[in-house]
Formats: structure tokens, sequence, C-alpha cells
């Protein structure tokens, strides 16, 4: 879901329109002199200079137009450049945090638990209810973009979690992380379409990328290599996530510069939820 599962974004350019300058401006012995913030300034007409001469055309430069990572291949790259970055090393080869959580070390050194793996499920199903029904809901026109993009998880965890039940697990209620979050989700989803869209992409292209790692590890140190129904997808995964980043692309492309900003900026309390819920397994 985040942290560790988001193993799956300056330079600036500059516009600038140029100043047409008469042939008879160009020569460096001209009474003329062009400063370098594209001003002419003109010097008192001598006699050698008639008035009709003096005709300049400039346009007045433009401010510096900032270029933001990733900006050139569609906002989903900006997003994925803002979450790569808050990576570890060990997680990703653009991260820049330092390992201080169990979730954030490596998936060969984890040691998850049954009980852990199950609270870590039932929190996950919260979440994903939580995401589907707001989609289906959807407030904002936008959300209904994000109906049947074939990467919904509800159903998929509602049957491993009858799967644990057959086997004679007890099956917990949502913990705090999980309630939490889905509540944060709700909240965000009714005023700020932006930060929601932010915690959307992260939670859905997470789970597609290191969930699956995750999924394989559990399956390997304590489900006998099972593969659960969490990690699987109806369709060809990576054309489901294309489609989903041409929709959020494209909705997108309505937004400021502003609105952009501050989507990108709520990936940090994606992170920060996501990771409680990750750190379920390992309790």
């Amino acid at each position: 879901m985040a942290s560790l599962t988001q193993i799956s974004q300056s330079q600036s350019y500059f516009t600038k329109r140029h100043i047409q300058i008469p042939p008879f401006l160009a020569n460096p012995d001209s009474s003329f002199s062009l400063k370098k913030s594209g001003h002419l300034r003109f010097p008192r007409r001598t006699a050698e200079m008639p008035l009709k001469a003096v005709v300049v055309s400039a346009t007045t430069a433009e401010k510096p137009s900032k270029r933001y990572p990733g900006e050139s291949k569609g906002f989903v790259e900006e997003m994925r450049f803002v979450a790569m970055k808050l990576h570890t090393k060990d997680q990703a080869k653009e991260g820049e945090k330092d390992v201080k959580e169990p979730e954030e070390r490596p998936v060969a050194k984890w040691d998850p638990t049954i009980d852990g793996y199950l609270r870590f499920l039932v929190d996950s199903k919260l979440v994903y209810d939580t995401l589907e029904g707001i989609v289906e809901k959807a407030a904002f026109p936008a959300y209904a973009e994000f109906r049947n993009t074939g990467l919904e998880r509800s159903e998929k965890l509602a049957k491993d979690l009858e799967w644990f039940k057959e086997q004679g697990h007890a099956i917990p209620e949502p913990s705090t992380p999980g309630v939490t979050y889905a509540q944060y989700l709700k909240e965000l989803s009714e005023k700020d379409p932006q930060a929601f869209l932010c915690h959307f992409y992260n939670v859905y292209f997470a789970h597609s990328a290191g969930g699956r790692m995750i999924g394989k590890k559990v399956a390997q140190t304590i489900l006998n290599k099972k593969e659960l129904e969490f990690y699987k997808w109806d369709g060809d995964l990576s054309q489901l996530l294309q489609n989903v980043r041409e929709k959020l692309n494209k909705v997108a492309e309505g937004w400021t510069r502003e609105e952009k900003n501050h989507c990108l900026e709520e990936t940090e309390k994606s992170f920060k939820h996501s990771g409680e819920i990750l750190r379920l397994i390992l309790s």
C-alpha cells in the first residue's frame, strides 16, 4: 500500500521572446545601447541620426516558466516522481528516505505473522471499500472516471478473508490504522478532490508494484506459497494501469498549477497512513 509498496519524479526551462533589432543597432559602435534586461536606452538625437530612423520593435521579456519533474510526460509522472523520493534507497533507486520503521526494511528481512497479516488484510479491505464507495458516489464528477477500472480490490479481499475463515482463523475487526485512514479519505473526498486523487493513485498503484512483492514474501513464509486473490487481476495489469494513468492525466489537465502542487503535497500523508496499515503485518 504505502511506503515500501510504492516501488513504483528539476530543471527550469525559460522561454524568451527574441528582440528584433534593426541592422543599424547591431553595430557595436552605434550610439544606441541594449541592456541585458531587454530595454533599449535611447541617446539624444544627433544631426547624423534622423528621428525617422529611431524605430525599434521590442517585446517585453517573459518571466521564467518553471518545469516540474515529469511534467512533460503527464501529471501521473509528477506523482510518481514525488512518491519515489519518499522511498528508501533499498526500495527504489530514486529513494531519499532513511530507514526508520520496520516496514521500511527490505522485504527479504521481514518476519510476518498470520495474525498480523490478517489485521493488514482487514484494514486494507476497509480502505478499498471506502475508495470504491467514494468513486461510485462521485461527490465530484471526476471521480466517476475511476469506476470499474479493473484495479478494484474489495471483492478480491472478501474472498481471501473467507478462505482464511475456512482454514479456522478468526477474522478480526478493523483496527485503528484502517479506521482512521478510511475516515480521512471520506472527509477529504467531499471537499478536496485533488488531494483525494493523490491517495487514490498511491494506494492502487502501490499495491500493483511493491504490494505484489510483499504478497509473494508472505505467501512463501506463512501461507505455503498460496497466492491470494488480492494479488490477482482480471485482464492485463499493465494495460489496466495505463488506462487509469490516462484518466488521471486527463482529469489533471483541468487543474491549475497550484491545484497540481496541492495534490503532490498530499503524497506524504498517503505514505503515512498506508505505512501504519502495512506495519500491521509485522505485529
